[in-house]
Parts: structure tokens; sequence; C-alpha cells
């Protein structure tokens, strides 16, 4: 989609909020990713959450049938969780949508480092698959602690940036179907839960300080088995050998260094999956924040303050 049109395109419905509004359903997979790979993407002011060499992210696969932007597609890669006491927040190395004015928003509003994307589906049949791992106590809290089925069906989605006429192929996820899609007598789809998804975003070309929000979700949850992502080179799901990472931070990262170390955050050992049906998501407007190691240097008294 041509640059020029992204300018041109009003985003309505998101001059409504905030709180921005989105209903649908999503995978909120984490992965353990090196340390080395996260620090690519996060500002240095900010101390990443991390133990022996690893840190947790991951990546928020999104369908929303209604939101400000319409019907549209997400995949949010998480480079990791940073901590600015007194709380830890996620921190997105790339948001894919395959909508302009969700992509427009994205940067503009949120300074979130958004790109349009198109997201091709296919349905395979059922394949055979290991269970995830039984019960533990984080799940077992949530009411959700069963072994996912050994049978089920899954989504195959390829993903392709697009800029201007081009387009650069992402990469490829295949995803569980639940049985509730095929079976409409099947009603357990995980207790209902409220949840509030801090994180930061900022440090962009359009948004160059340092900025904070929040995501309050409600949702139906559940564990799937995690999805597999493997990148256009391969023919089968794999783990990313390292690469050389500049640690400097993310603004010496070049948009195609970015993309590729983000493929590396995809490509990273997935620990567990939960599928969120049902999904109710109100996004508030971000706050311009400052980092804890310069509220000490100067002696801040407040954390906040409104953009």
């Amino acid at each position: 989609m041509a640059p020029d049109k992204e300018k041109e395109t009003p985003c309505v419905g998101y001059k409504r909020g905030p709180p921005w509004v989105f209903k649908g359903s999503a995978l909120y997979q984490l992965h353990l990713v090196k340390a080395s790979t996260a620090r690519a993407f996060v500002p240095r002011e900010l101390r990443l959450v991390e133990a022996f060499g690893y840190t947790l992210g991951g990546m928020f696969l999104a369908r929303y049938h209604d939101s400000p932007a319409g019907a549209f597609d997400e995949l949010v890669v998480i480079a990791g969780i940073v901590w600015d006491p007194p709380t830890s927040c996620a921190w997105a190395a790339r948001v894919l949508v395959n909508s302009v004015e969700a992509c427009r928003h994205g940067r503009k509003e949120v300074g979130l480092p958004s790109h349009v994307a198109t997201f091709s589906k296919t349905e395979a049949s059922a394949l055979g698959s290991k269970p995830l791992v039984k019960s533990n106590g984080f799940l077992s809290v949530l009411g959700i602690g069963s072994a996912v089925p050994e049978q089920e069906s899954r989504r195959e989605i390829e993903i392709s940036e697009t800029k201007g006429s081009s387009t650069k192929h992402l990469c490829n996820i295949s995803m569980p179907i639940t049985a509730g899609s095929h079976n409409k007598h099947h009603k357990w789809m995980g207790p209902a839960i409220r949840m509030s998804l801090p994180s930061f975003s900022g440090q962009t070309e359009d948004h160059p300080d340092l900025l904070k929000y929040s995501c309050k979700v409600e949702c139906r949850v559940r564990p799937v088995s995690p999805a597999r992502i493997w990148n256009p080179r391969t023919t089968e799901p794999q783990e990313c050998s390292d690469g050389k990472i500049n640690s400097a931070g993310p603004k010496v990262l070049a948009d195609s260094d970015a993309q590729s170390q983000s493929i590396s955050v995809l490509l990273s050992k997935p620990i567990f999956a939960l599928e969120f049906s049902s999904l109710r998501m109100h996004v508030d407007a971000p706050k311009i924040v400052v980092p804890h190691c310069k509220k000490k240097e100067v002696g801040y008294s407040s954390t906040e303050s409104e953009l």
C-alpha cells in the first residue's frame, strides 16, 4: 500500500476514544528470548528482566471483528519484559497489521513500530500434536491446568510486510483451531478473567519520548498447543541461531535489521500459549514516562505526565 494513502486515510473510529475498544480473539504465546536479542530493541535506560541470559518475549496474534478501524488482524512481536519500578512492562519489537488506519494510529498515537502486512490464511486437516505440558502452578491458579488434546486442526497463516508496491515474506505461523469452531456444543472455553497488560512504547521517529500505556483485557482463556513458527528460508519450524546484535539500542537498528531480529524473537523457544476468546480489550491513551534511573538523577517526584 502506498505511503501517501496512509496520510490520506482518516482514523474516524480512533477519534472517538480513548479508551479504544477492540473485540475479537487472540493467541498469547510466551517464548524464552535470548537477552542479547531483546536488547537490540529495548532502550538502554530500561532494565531488561532476565535470568540465565533469557527474558520473556513472544507474540500476541489477534483477529479483531470490531475495533475503531473495523475488522483487522494484528501480530505483536514482544521482544521481552523490562523493569521500571514499581512495574514491569512488555516491549514490542514490531507490530504488523493489515489495516492502514490501525498502522497509522499505532505509529502516530501510541508510538509503536507498526507496519502494514498481509495475513494469508488456510486451514489444514487434523494433525497429531504433542499435548502441552500438564498442569503447573500458574495454570492451576487460572483453573486451566489440564493438558491439551493430542489431535487438533490447524490454521496456517503466511505473513508478509508491504511497503509501497513491494512485499516481503516475513514468517509462517501454524496455530491450533479450537474444537469450539467446529462443534457448536463445545462449551468449555476456559474461565472468564480480567487482567491488565501494561506496555512501554515510544522512542520512535514519531514519538522520541518513552511512553507507557495499558491494555485492560476481559476474555475467556484456556491453554492450547503453541503455534509453530518458521521463516521463509526453511521448510520446517525451527529455532533460529544467534546472530550478532548491536546492543546500543533500538535507535541504531535499521528497519531491515529490526525486521530480521523480530523474526529471531518469533523463532525463539515457546513456553506455553493461551487462547483468548470473547476478547474485549480497552486500550488507554499513552503517557510520557521518565525511566526510573533518570528520576533518581534529576530528582523527579512524579512518575508520569500526560501525553
